[in-house]
């Protein structure tokens, strides 16, 4: 299980190689009047990450076969 689990996020790792998120910071509150401010962040990681949890994953189901 914890094999195929391995590969499937592998996969998913290299297809997207990161994601972004957004925050949102007060930047001045006058009573009514409110001004934020957006912060768009990047979370990249190397496509290798997914290619070593691939090659992880095969060696486990491999190894948990050969147990069997």
């Amino acid at each position: 299980m914890v094999g195929i689990v391995l590969l499937v996020i592998g996969v998913i790792m290299i297809a997207f190689t990161g994601f972004n998120y957004v925050t949102k910071k007060k930047v001045v509150d006058l009573g009514p009047i409110e001004i934020n401010k957006e912060e768009h962040h990047r979370v990249q990681w190397p496509p290798i990450v997914g290619g070593l949890l691939i090659i992880g994953g095969i060696a486990i189901v491999v190894s948990s076969k050969k147990s069997s």
